[in-house]
């Protein structure tokens, strides 16, 4: 799917220049703070919204829809990557949930970065393959209007997953109608047409469908096929009017894991090769969400309800022969999930003694059915009789499976959250966000290959808040503190699936594990167009989230902690013309204390990155030309967990998307993602896992998946 496709006819072509700023914003309807309406006063600077007066925290955002139109995006989650410090990689191919990475989380396929989507939370809990599953591979970069972000646990809107940042994608209500066509190399084609009917002054239906084939460099090739659908009623505006939305996302394909990095220095595969070439991957989203916003009394209500049915199928062998060396080690995981929703939230406007005050009473609630299981897999098959499991210490347990199955598990989630934000201008150059919020979980877990079942729940009461002095001189200085929380996978939470829960020397795995967080910041216009934002930031957690290769789950493990700082800066030397810059440093540790508990023998935690940076240029209003260059570093990381050794330097990528518009509303567009071919990974982890002919306990070592090679995709566009 190619966002860059839709460059604004003669309007547009920016080229990004450090990315990495964070310029605030209220998270979307009912989810937190409403976001300011379409009509409020908000000076937009080409790719972020500068809200100086009206951010909660130094580090919050607003990314424009002029920014989503214009940024090159080789993949459709890649478009979250204009927020500020935030990595989207891969280590599978183009079938599974990204991988994310900011604030020196590695944050696996969403553990701890919360998603929505027209308010529809996208992070599964308890998936089959890891905790906070966050596949947005259903998203369709044409019909977005602007994604509004947060880092941090200060928000009372914002709850499970969303402690070290959240993204609220919100979609437009119309679009212009149009048809594109791309094709590019290795293998891809995309087809996109889309449109809105007015069906009176203030009623619209926007339609929308992308379909995509996608191979990429991989041997064999992924044939990846994908349809993605969107059909959507809106009326009125964003402060009085309601939205109903219908949403479809099917894909299939093989995946390409991460390799042996032996095995490609030995020959016995390429750089794009595989061991297993069965691994693939089979998804199906729909969707149906609504919203409802009016006036109500003397303040305003938001409203939003959503049903999400989704089913998926990975085939994954990470370790090859480590566990059963005559049929391998690929596992089959499945899923079928019903999710349904809501959320409301009444803010009201007051002035009392002076003192001009916004409130918001929210609530929100989440009810989640789902069926998860593992197989053991041969090409595909679930013949095999035998299981495996982990263990700490010594080889793996082997036992029998029960229909197939070598865990099955039927789960009950339920979170309800009551919360309340108060914000509170006491002077000019004073106000003051202060919120709690209420955690309800319930969970039930009973497990069809064991007969074990569990019951549990948990309360969690989390305070939040800033502190905002200024604008003196254009800028303005923030202090902020919160508590949030990420669930943990039920599974071992209530030990029917011990391998994802806290190793037992380690205690037992909380139900919510809390986060306690503290941020310092500033932002700042004074030197003329140019915008600054400064953020230093510590989080800890009660319990580190980590994926586990031999088991294919997320487990819960040792206590951690972050410190970092992130400065960001977009200047605006002419009004066609923007470049930025975002540079972010972390220092991600285990708390020291009893890392022997946890099997760690030094606190460096794998895969989290030391600093992330980004820099670009974007041009806009150039005659008939549009586009964007967007370079993205991602730094050192430690890949053995609680080893100083060894570490990955990370990559390096250059990505353009360049745009003319001819006549008659024709547009053509190219987009080359890896301009300087680099050789660098885009995953890179440390495991044991058994080739052919070596040692039965296997060999530990890198295993590594590449970032694709230099590529180019064509498009070409008519405007009706």
């Amino acid at each position: 799917m190619s966002h860059h496709n839709l460059v604004r006819p003669v309007q547009r072509v920016r080229l990004l220049a450090m990315l990495l700023s964070g310029l605030p914003v209220a998270p979307v309807r009912a989810q937190a703070a409403p976001p300011p309406p379409a009509n409020a006063d908000i000076v937009v600077t080409a790719s972020r919204a500068d809200l100086l007066g009206k951010a909660t925290t130094a580090s919050q955002g607003t990314i424009t829809r002029k920014e989503v139109e214009l940024r090159p995006i080789y993949r459709a989650a890649q478009l979250y990557e204009s927020i500020p410090g935030l990595v989207v990689t891969v280590h599978s191919g183009e079938g599974k949930a990204q991988q994310y990475l900011i604030r020196g989380f590695n944050l696996d396929h969403g553990t701890d970065f919360a998603n929505f989507v027209d308010d529809m939370p996208v992070n599964r809990p308890t998936n089959t393959h890891g905790q906070g599953y966050s596949d947005l591979n259903f998203v369709i970069p044409q019909i977005v209007q602007g994604i509004d972000y947060t880092k941090g646990p200060y928000y009372a809107g914002i709850g499970d997953f969303g402690s070290v940042a959240s993204s609220h994608t919100r979609l437009a209500n119309e679009i212009p109608d149009q048809a594109t066509l791309t094709i590019g190399t290795d293998g891809y084609q995309d087809g996109f047409v889309g449109g809105t009917a007015q069906l009176s002054a203030d009623q619209r239906l926007l339609a929308a469908v992308d379909l995509g084939h996608y191979d990429g460099p991989w041997h064999p090739g992924q044939d990846f096929r994908k349809i993605d659908a969107a059909l959507r009623y809106s009326q009125g505006n964003a402060t009085d009017g309601a939205s109903l939305t219908a949403m479809l996302y099917k894909s299939a394909g093989r995946l390409i894991t991460d390799q042996p990095l032996r095995a490609i220095e030995d020959g016995a595969i390429g750089r794009y090769g595989t061991l297993d070439p069965t691994d693939a991957s089979r998804s199906l989203r729909y969707s149906l969400s609504a919203h409802l916003d009016r006036p109500v009394g003397p303040g305003q209500l938001a409203l939003s309800l959503y049903g999400i049915r989704s089913t998926m199928t990975l085939w994954n062998d990470f370790t090859h022969d480590l566990d059963d060396p005559v049929h391998g080690d690929q596992e089959q995981q499945d899923e079928r999930r019903t999710t349904i929703g809501g959320a409301a939230a009444y803010t009201l406007h007051t002035t009392i003694l002076g003192i001009d005050s916004e409130t918001i009473v929210g609530f929100q609630g989440r009810d989640d059915t789902a069926f998860v299981d593992r197989k053991h897999s041969y090409r595909r098959t679930t013949i095999l009789p035998d299981c495996e499991i982990e263990q700490a210490d010594g080889p793996a347990l082997s036992y029998p499976a029960v229909g197939g199955n070598c865990n099955a598990d039927r789960v009950h989630l339920l979170d309800l959250a009551p919360y309340l934000q108060e914000t509170a201008r006491f002077a000019s150059w004073l106000r003051v966000v202060a919120g709690v919020r209420e955690e309800f979980y319930h969970a039930t877990d009973t497990s069809e290959v064991t007969g074990a079942s569990g019951i549990g729940h948990q309360w969690l009461f989390q305070p939040k808040g800033s502190v905002i002095l200024g604008p003196w001189q254009k800028t303005e200085l923030y202090v902020s503190a919160g508590r949030g929380f990420h669930s943990d996978d039920v599974r071992g939470v209530f030990g029917t699936v011990p391998e994802v829960g806290i190793p037992l020397s380690g205690g037992a795995t909380p139900l919510l594990a809390t986060t306690t967080g503290y941020e310092v910041g500033l932002r700042s216009d004074i030197i003329p167009k140019l915008v600054l934002q400064f953020a230093a930031f510590q989080q800890d957690f009660q319990s580190e989230l980590t994926y586990n290769a031999d088991s294919g789950q997320d487990e819960a493990g040792a206590p951690s902690r972050r410190q970092g700082i992130e400065v960001a800066g977009q200047y605006h030397p002419f009004r066609w013309l923007e470049l930025n810059a975002d540079l972010a440093f972390a220092k991600p540790r285990y708390r020291t204390g009893n890392l022997a508990a946890y099997d760690l023998d030094a606190p460096y935690i794998a895969n989290a990155p030391s600093f992330i940076y980004s820099a670009g240029v974007l041009v806009d209003h150039l005659g008939r030309w549009s586009g964007s260059v967007v370079w993205r570093r991602l730094g050192k990381e430690h890949v053995n967990d609680g080893e100083a050794t060894p570490t990955d330097p990370g990559y390096s990528e250059w990505n353009l998307n360049l745009g003319y518009a001819l006549e008659q509303g024709w547009r053509l567009n190219v987009g080359i993602f890896n301009l300087f071919d680099t050789h660098d990974d885009a995953s890179v982890y440390y495991y044991a896992a058994r080739l052919p002919g070596e040692p039965a306990g296997g060999v530990d070592g890198l295993q590594v998946h590449p970032l694709e090679p230099r590529a180019a995709r064509f498009s070409i566009t008519k405007l009706f």
